[in-house]
C-alpha cells in the first residue's frame, strides 16, 4: 500500500514488555513488510507489576508520540486505553493490539499475589483497540472466557454484550516463523535412540517436574533416548532441572541456554523429537520451530497445540495427575517410535504465508483510518 503523496504508511510499534520472543516478532514484521515504514518504541522486559501499569507514564514525554502515523500496534502489555487518553492525536489513530498472551490465563506463580490489575489493562486495551489480534485460537478463547467469568464476579452495572463486542474485533494471526527454519531433511526419527529435545523457558509452567516424570517412566520402561534441554534460563529456576540433570546425565547430548542463534537452529536439525510437558503456552514458538526444522512433535493434548500438532502425536491430559500423564506421554512415544513417525512441519504457520493476511489488516486498518481524518 503507498499512500497518495507516494510515501509508505507509516506504522509505530509499542512494545510495553520486549521479552525476546516479543523483540523477535516486531523485528521479523518490519523484515516481512517492508512496504511499510517501521518504528518502535519498546521497554525493557522487567518490573512486571510496573510495566503493565506504568508504560503511559513511562512514554508521557515521548517525542514519536506527537508524531502523525498511519497506524499503532501496542502488544498486549501496553495500557492502550490510557495512552490513548493521554495522547489525543492516537485517539483518530487505527490501533491494532497484538495479544501474545493474556493475562486472564497466566498462572500465577507461588512468588505471586492474585491481581486484577493486569486484566483491567488487557480488557480496556482491547475495547480502546479498532482490531484485536491473537496469535492463537487458544488465546483469543481463553481471553473471551476469562473476561466473561470475570464480569459475572462483578457487584453491578457491566454492559450488556461485551463479549461479543470483543469477539467481533477479533482476529487470529500467529507469529510467523520464518522461511528459512523449514527444513527439507529426512523425515525418519532413530528409532532405537531418538534424540528428545525439550526447549522452552526454565520456569514452572512448562511443567519441569512432567518432564521428570516422563523420563523417569521411560527409564523404568527401557526405553533409551538422547536428551537435550536448552532454553532461556533465570537466576531462580525449578529445582527439578538438577533432577534431571544429576539422574539422566549420560543421556545429555546439550544442556542449557545456546547463546548462538546458529547453534540452537542445528540443534533443531538435529533432534529427533521435540517434547512439550507444558501446562501453559499461547502460541508455542519453540515448538513450532522445532517442527518447521524436522522434529516429530509429542505434545499434551491442550493448549494451542491442538490448533497445529496432529492428534498421533498428542498424548492425553491429565492436568490433575502428573504420574497418569507421564504414563500417557510415554505410551505415544513408543506408538510413534513404532510405527516410525515422520516429521510434520506447520506449512500454514510460514512467514511467506502469513504475510499476506497482516498485510491485508493493515491495509483495511490503513484505509478506514484515512476515513476518519
Amino acid at each position: 500500500m503507498i499512500k497518495p503523496d507516494g510515501s509508505r504508511p507509516r506504522v509505530l510499534v509499542l512494545s510495553g514488555y520486549d521479552a525476546a520472543s516479543h523483540k523477535r516478532w516486531r523485528e521479523h514484521l518490519a523484515a516481512l513488510l517492508p512496504q511499510f515504514h517501521w518504528q518502535a518504541l519498546a521497554l525493557p522486559p522487567r518490573f512486571f507489576r510496573w510495566r503493565i501499569r506504568g508504560n503511559p507514564l513511562s512514554w508521557l514525554n515521548e517525542p514519536l508520540l506527537q508524531e502523525r502515523w498511519d497506524l499503532i500496534i501496542a502488544t498486549s502489555m501496553v495500557d492502550l486505553a490510557t495512552l490513548r487518553g493521554l495522547n489525543p492525536r492516537l485517539a483518530s489513530t487505527p490501533c491494532l493490539l497484538y495479544m501474545h498472551e493474556n493475562q486472564f490465563a497466566f498462572p500465577v506463580s507461588s512468588g505471586q499475589n492474585a491481581s486484577a490489575d493486569p486484566q483491567m489493562v488487557n480488557l480496556y486495551s482491547a475495547l480502546s483497540a479498532d482490531c484485536v489480534v491473537f496469535n492463537s485460537g487458544w488465546n483469543r478463547d481463553s481471553f473471551l472466557g476469562g473476561v466473561d467469568s470475570f464480569c459475572q464476579k462483578l457487584p453491578d452495572r457491566v454492559p450488556e454484550g461485551l463479549i461479543e463486542t470483543l469477539r467481533d474485533k477479533s482476529r487470529v494471526i500467529p507469529v510467523p516463523i520464518e522461511d528459512r527454519l523449514f527444513s527439507d531433511r529426512p523425515s525418519m526419527v532413530d528409532r532405537s535412540c531418538p534424540h528428545l529435545l525439550w526447549n522452552h523457558r526454565w520456569e514452572y509452567d512448562k511443567g519441569p517436574d512432567r518432564l521428570l516424570n516422563f523420563l523417569q517412566v521411560l527409564e523404568q520402561r527401557s526405553v533409551p533416548f538422547r536428551l537435550s534441554v536448552v532454553g532461556e534460563r533465570f537466576r531462580s529456576y525449578p529445582k527439578a532441572f538438577d533432577r534431571i540433570r544429576e539422574q539422566f546425565g549420560p543421556c545429555i547430548e546439550h544442556w542449557g541456554f545456546l547463546e548462538s542463534r546458529e547453534g540452537y537452529d542445528q540443534l533443531l536439525c538435529q533432534a529427533d523429537m521435540v517434547v512439550s510437558t507444558a501446562m501453559h503456552d499461547f502460541q508455542g514458538l519453540a515448538m513450532l520451530e522445532a517442527m518447521a526444522s524436522g522434529c516429530v512433535p509429542l505434545a499434551p493434548d491442550r493448549l494451542a497445540y491442538r490448533e497445529y500438532v496432529p492428534e498421533p502425536c498428542r498424548y492425553d491430559s491429565y492436568e490433575q495427575d502428573a504420574e497418569r500423564e507421564a504414563e500417557a506421554a510415554a505410551d505415544r512415544l513408543e506408538a510413534l517410535l513404532g510405527k516410525g513417525a515422520s516429521a510434520c512441519p506447520p506449512e500454514g504457520w510460514r512467514a511467506s504465508t502469513l504475510a499476506g493476511d497482516y498485510q491485508s489488516l493493515f491495509d483495511e486498518l490503513i484505509k478506514t483510518g484515512t476515513g476518519r481524518s
